[in-house]
């Protein structure tokens, strides 16, 4: 793929959409999730009951616990599900999404983990950050304001000493919360050829740590956001991403980021 990347050759894994109503606002919440059970299901209607100026859409990776029945989804505000069939983990289901949402019409993305360790009401403050131009909004947990709840110690060394730092020297923006996939994103952003996040390169976690680190190269306009995470006490830790292989696979993941390797 090159830098005069258009629309007519974005590559998005293979899917199916339920659609459930028209667009109704500027701007969508992106929500990532697979087999999250309950925790999706509450974190869906904690989200219709904010009342917040976005549209939902869930960006299904295959789940099958039945959480995402349609009935349901559609009862709880939910504009659209999207469901991954073809190869790729959270990259992928996030490319299928951003291209949809931009075939539709929006001019900025907002995307949350499906876990509900997220505050949804900071959803508005994305929204409104997009709105006033920024193009690259990120939560932190740990900017003043924000609030990091039961943050097992091996995710707060790798982030605050190694993750954070590393993106933000590529990227010339001091962000502190670097894996917090709660973020915005605008649609000149996305769209820009320079950027060409529509390539099958992003498959696993990669697009997140590239789009950090060229929205800063690029000059667009990055922002911060407090928010609160918060990891269940006494429980198993809500995460996709276990064991040594997965951790080392994600900190080159990050690497490649930081050396410009998935420019395109």
């Amino acid at each position: 793929m090159t830098a005069s990347q258009t629309p007519t050759d974005w590559r998005v894994p293979d899917h199916r959409v339920e659609a459930f109503g028209p667009r109704v606002h500027d701007h969508v919440l992106v929500i990532p999730v697979i087999n999250e059970g309950d925790r999706i299901r509450a974190q869906l209607l904690r989200t219709q009951a904010a009342n917040l100026p976005v549209d939902v859409v869930v960006a299904d990776g295959g789940s099958t616990d039945g959480s995402l029945e349609a009935g349901f989804v559609r009862s709880a505000g939910v504009r659209a599900v999207l469901t991954k069939t073809g190869p790729g983990r959270l990259s992928a289901q996030l490319r299928m999404a951003y291209a949809w949402c931009l075939g539709e019409g929006y001019q900025g993305i907002v995307t949350i983990d499906g876990n509900g360790k997220d505050n949804v009401e900071a959803v508005a403050d994305f929204v409104a950050l997009l709105k006033d131009g920024c193009d690259y909004v990120q939560g932190s947990r740990y900017r003043r304001g924000g609030v990091a709840e039961n943050t097992p110690l091996e995710r707060t060394v790798g982030n605050r000493l190694i993750h954070a730092p590393m993106l933000s020297l590529a990227g010339g923006h001091w962000l502190t919360d670097t894996t917090n996939g709660f973020r915005g994103y605008s649609a000149r952003l996305l769209t820009d050829p320079r950027v060409a996040p529509f390539r099958d390169v992003f498959m696993n976690y990669e697009l997140l740590f590239y789009l950090t680190v060229r929205s800063g190269r690029l000059g667009y306009r990055v922002q911060e956001t407090p928010v609160r995470r918060s990891y269940p006490r006494g429980e198993a830790v809500p995460t996709k991403i276990s064991g040594t292989g997965a951790k080392a696979a994600l900190l080159a993941q990050t690497i490649r980021a930081a050396l410009g390797l998935y420019n395109p």
